[in-house]
């Protein structure tokens, strides 16, 4: 009982902390973006859809994700008074129209590491933007579908292994695939000097994590992702009181640490494994969202109207355990 209650006390402290720490950094930037800096050279900027982060040097901007359509000029404004130089490098985390829309006015506002600037803006130019091949997939659409984004927000670099690396700003950075999460085309961006993870949609505060199944996301990937997190963020231990530690940007909400993350990720196998025991009984849908497999979590994540339900959340687990189900039963 003693261990438990330090934990949760470790947990409270640790979200007072952060809180504590996002009030007495936050300025506001360019048409109503929020900043929030993490490290020296390391920003977080909130109000543009997803959550946005920006690490600075003098090699020019990183920038991973890049908001709505909408918000983009004001992101590039932000962005271009955090940095004197170029933006370099788009970062998507996802096809997400709330990460992504913004892709081609954040690209054409930088300028690419290997190509000349072009004063008459009819030779390529902008900066490049790094994705899985999943994502790119999704934004240039299937063949005889039309493609939810313009051409010039697509990818222009795309790796399909788990890792791809760079070191710009005298910082590694290393982009991780995890598939099969919130979709299968999800990635993390670990600034390694920094110490900083941005989680994308994999992870996010404000609700119940958006598992979109009909593009490739399953709960079992979903927990996999968090565990990853986890293993990549170091709490800030055996000195709690500091406020040190991986900061973790989540796709929505406030800024994290690996505990909030450990309690996202232990809510989110606690759900599984209660629609997972419902479904083995023999419930239908129907039957296991009536017995309220998130309760206890729904006062915190949950809703009963808008783009992502509790609902929506339950029948996202209960269908991914029924697609996995058949391979299960052949190994």
């Amino acid at each position: 009982m003693r261990t438990i209650c330090i934990a949760a006390t470790l947990a409270v402290s640790a979200v007072a902390l952060s809180t504590a720490q996002q009030s007495s950094q936050a300025r506001a930037g360019e048409g109503g973006i929020e900043v929030l800096q993490l490290r020296p050279n390391f920003y977080m900027l909130v109000g543009a859809g997803g959550n946005i982060a920006v690490q600075v040097g003098v090699d020019g901007a990183v920038v991973v994700d890049a908001g709505a359509a909408a918000r983009a000029p004001a992101v590039v404004d932000t962005i271009k008074k955090l940095s004197p130089g170029p933006i370099r490098y788009v970062i998507n985390t996802s096809a997400d129209a709330d990460h992504a829309g913004g892709n081609g006015i954040v690209a054409r506002a930088g300028q690419n590491l290997f190509t000349a600037p072009d004063p008459t803006g009819a030779g390529p130019s902008g900066a490049a933007i790094l994705s899985t091949q999943r994502v790119l997939a999704r934004m240039s659409a299937p063949t005889g579908q039309a493609a939810p984004f313009a051409e010039g927000a697509w990818p222009s670099e795309t790796f399909d292994r788990g890792r791809k690396y760079m070191y710009l700003n005298s910082e590694g950075i290393e982009v991780f695939h995890l598939p099969a999460a919130h979709t299968d085309g999800d990635a993390i961006v670990f600034f390694r000097r920094s110490d900083v993870v941005v989680a994308g949609d994999v992870f996010d505060t404000e609700r119940f994590p958006v598992i979109d199944v009909a593009r490739g996301g399953s709960v079992e990937g979903e927990i996999a992702a968090l565990n990853r997190l986890v293993e990549l963020a170091i709490p800030s231990i055996p000195i709690v009181s500091r406020e040190e530690g991986t900061w973790v940007v989540p796709g929505h909400g406030r800024l994290s640490d690996q505990l909030d993350v450990v309690q996202y990720r232990d809510m989110v196998t606690i759900v599984r494994d209660r629609v997972r025991d419902l479904v083995k009984a023999g419930m239908t849908l129907e039957q296991v969202k009536a017995a309220s497999p998130a309760r206890g979590y729904t006062q915190r994540y949950g809703a009963s109207s808008g783009s992502w339900t509790t609902d929506d959340f339950v029948e996202a687990v209960y269908r991914s355990l029924a697609a996995a189900a058949p391979s299960r039963e052949k190994s």
